[in-house]
C-alpha cells in the first residue's frame, strides 16, 4: 500500500529542508520529505571542528569522484556531498555567503523573470536569523541561525593587518551593498555549534507536525508517472523497495548531481542517451545533467609554529584535545572553528566590474581535501576562480540506480579559465607575501619553486579541484537547453518541480548553502501563491 502526500520532497538538502518546512506550515497541507542519508543531529554533525571527519571520508557523505579530468592532467577529482537531513549544509565549511546582487540580476536577465536580486533578497532575509547584522540587507527571524565565530583567534587581526598591507579593502559584511574586500565570515552557526539546514527548518517540526513525514535511509530510485504527470517516487528503504504517492507535486532537492540523476533513471532526458541504458524514454529533454560547472580551486600551503594554527603533529594533537574540552564547556575555542575562518572577494584586475576570485584562509594546511595528511602545523588560503567559463556534464553509468553518476565539471575546459587562475594566483600571492602573514610562515608547503606563469600553470593543474559549489545541471530558463522554467517547473511534464543548486543558470559568485536555500524558499512561496490562486 503506498501512502499518499500532497507533496513529496526528494532529498533533505539546503534547498529540500527549505521547501518541505515552508509547505508544512499549512496544517491542511501533508508533505513527505525523502533522505537516502540519517537524521544527522549527533555530535559529528553540530561540533563544527568535526567537519575534519566528514569531508574526507564517507561519513554523512557521498564523496564522489570525477571522471579524469583533462585540464588537471587526468586527475579524478573528488566531490563530497552531505549524505543526511541538511545535505550539504550538514558537511560544509558554514561560511553564510549571498553571492553577488549583479549574479541574480544576471539570471533575470536570461529571462528568469522574479529572479532578479531585488526579487531573491526577501528570501535571503525571510531565511535569515542574524544575531550581528541588520538593517535592509539582513534578517533577523529566520530559521538559519548566522553570526560570528566563537574561537576567538588572534589569526583574524593578523588576517586583516596583511590585508591592509596588501592595499585591499577591508570588508565586514560580504552580504551587504558592495561584496568586494578581505575579511573574517559570519558562519551559520548557534552557540558554537553547526546551525544546518536540517537544524532551522525541520528538526524542530518533526515531532510537532502531524503533517510532514520524515522518511530517513530512504533511497529515491525512480520518479513514477501516470502519462505526463509525476504521480509519486519509487524509493528502497534497507532491502525493500517501496512507493510514495504526490497528490499535487513531486519536488526533486537531490542536488547538482543526484537530481540529473534521477531524473534520466526516470526516463526523463535526452532519449537518445537513455535508450543506451535501456531506458524508456518519457520525455525528450536534452538539458538535462548538461551545464555542470562549479568554482575550479586552488590551495597554498604554509608551515606556521604560530600556536593558533593545528596540524598531524604532537602540539596539535596536543591543541585540539584541549579545545573539545573548552567546546563542552563554553562551546567556545577552535572546535567551534569553520577551518575556514577568514577570506573574501578580490579583483584580479582594477577594470573588472565585479570582484572574479574568492578566498578562504584555513587555520591548518589542507591538503587533497583533508585526505592526504600533511604532519606539521600551519595554515593555508584557497583561491577559486568565481565565474568560470568551462562547462560540463553529469550522466548515468548505468540504469542502476545505486550506482553514482558520472561527474564531468570539465575543469579549465575553456583555456581562459586557466588565464584567469593565473591571475588569481598573482593577486592571492599579494596577501599572502604581506608582512603580516611572511612573519608567521616558517616554509612555503606547495609553491615555493613557482615562479614563471608556466610554473603556477602547472602547479594548478597539478593541485587544483572544486571547492564544492557544483551548480547548473537543470538549469532554469527560457532556451531550448534548459530543465525547469521560472517557475521551477520541469518543461513538458506536469506534477514536478526542482528546488535545488541544480536550477542555478550560472554559478553565483560565492558559496552556494544560503543561495540553495532561498531557492527553497522562494519555491515553496511560488507554491502556495498557486495553491491560493487555485
Amino acid at each position: 500500500m503506498s501512502e499518499t502526500f500532497d507533496y513529496v520532497v526528494v532529498g533533505a538538502g539546503s534547498g529540500g529542508c527549505a521547501v518541505a518546512s515552508r509547505l508544512s506550515e499549512d496544517p491542511n497541507v501533508s508533505v513527505a520529505l525523502l533522505e537516502a542519508g540519517g537524521k544527522d543531529d549527533n555530535w559529528v554533525v553540530t561540533t563544527p571542528g568535526a567537519l575534519i571527519l566528514m569531508v574526507p571520508y564517507p561519513v554523512n557523505n557521498w564523496a564522489f569522484d570525477t571522471v579524469p579530468q583533462k585540464g588537471l592532467n587526468g586527475r579524478i577529482g573528488y566531490q563530497p556531498r552531505g549524505k543526511g537531513l541538511g545535505g550539504s549544509s550538514s558537511i560544509n565549511a558554514m561560511v553564510y555567503i549571498r553571492g553577488n546582487k549583479a549574479d541574480y540580476d544576471e539570471w533575470a536577465a536570461l529571462g528568469n523573470t522574479g529572479w532578479s536580486y531585488k526579487d531573491v533578497l526577501p528570501y535571503f532575509k525571510k531565511s535569515e536569523n542574524n544575531t550581528e547584522l541588520g538593517g535592509e540587507y539582513h534578517g533577523k527571524d529566520g530559521p538559519l541561525s548566522v553570526t560570528k565565530l566563537q574561537t576567538d583567534s588572534p589569526v583574524h587581526d593578523i588576517y586583516l593587518q596583511a590585508a591592509r598591507e596588501a592595499q585591499f579593502k577591508i570588508n565586514e559584511d560580504f552580504n551587504g551593498p558592495d561584496q568586494e574586500g578581505l575579511g573574517v565570515y559570519q558562519v551559520t552557526q548557534k552557540n558554537g555549534e553547526r546551525w544546518s539546514a536540517a537544524r532551522g527548518y525541520i528538526h524542530p517540526f518533526m515531532g510537532t507536525r502531524k503533517n510532514l513525514r520524515v522518511i530517513t535511509n530512504a533511497r529515491a530510485t525512480r520518479i513514477l508517472f501516470e502519462g505526463k504527470r509525476a504521480a509519486g517516487i519509487e524509493y528502497r528503504a534497507g532491502k525493500e523497495t517501496k512507493t510514495i504517492k504526490a497528490g499535487r507535486e513531486v519536488i526533486l532537492s537531490l542536488g547538482a548531481f543526484q537530481t540529473p540523476q534521477l531524473l534520466m533513471l526516470s526516463g526523463v532526458g535526452d532519449s537518445a542517451e537513455l535508450a543506451k541504458h535501456g531506458i524508456a524514454s518519457v520525455h525528450h529533454l536534452p538539458g538535462v545533467g548538461k551545464n555542470l560547472h562549479d568554482h575550479p580551486d586552488f590551495i597554498f600551503g604554509y608551515k606556521s609554529n604560530l600556536p593558533y594554527f593545528t596540524g598531524l603533529t604532537f602540539a596539535g594533537i596536543g591543541r585540539i584535545i584541549k579545545s573539545i574540552f573548552q567546546f563542552r564547556r563554553e562551546r567556545r575555542g577552535a572546535m567551534t572553528s569553520n577551518i575556514a575562518e577568514c577570506g573574501g572577494f578580490l579583483k584580479t584586475r582594477p577594470d573588472l566590474a565585479l570582484p572574479d576570485i574568492q578566498l578562504h584562509f584555513c587555520m591548518a594546511v589542507v591538503n587533497d581535501h583533508g585526505r592526504t595528511p600533511f604532519f606539521a602545523n600551519g595554515f593555508s588560503c584557497h583561491v577559486c576562480l568565481l565565474r568560470p567559463k568551462s562547462r560540463g556534464s553529469v550522466w548515468l553509468q548505468s540504469a542502476d540506480p545505486m550506482q553514482p553518476p558520472a561527474i564531468d565539471p570539465n575543469f579549465f575546459g575553456d583555456s581562459e579559465d586557466m588565464e584567469a587562475m593565473v591571475a588569481a594566483f598573482k593577486t592571492t600571492k599579494r596577501l599572502l607575501d604581506a608582512p603580516a602573514l611572511k612573519a608567521i610562515e616558517t616554509e612555503d608547503a606547495f609553491t615555493a619553486n613557482v615562479r614563471t606563469d608556466e610554473d603556477i600553470r602547472a602547479t594548478i593543474r597539478a593541485r587544483a579541484d572544486t571547492v564544492y559549489h557544483p551548480v547548473g545541471s537543470c538549469k532554469m530558463g527560457v532556451d531550448p537547453m534548459a530543465v525547469v522554467d521560472p517557475k521551477l517547473k520541469v518543461y513538458g511534464l506536469q506534477g514536478l518541480r526542482i528546488a535545488d543548486a541544480s536550477i542555478m543558470p550560472t554559478v553565483i559568485g560565492g558559496n552556494t548553502n544560503a543561495p540553495t536555500i532561498m531557492i527553497g524558499e522562494k519555491a515553496a512561496d511560488m507554491i502556495k501563491a498557486e495553491m491560493r490562486a487555485g
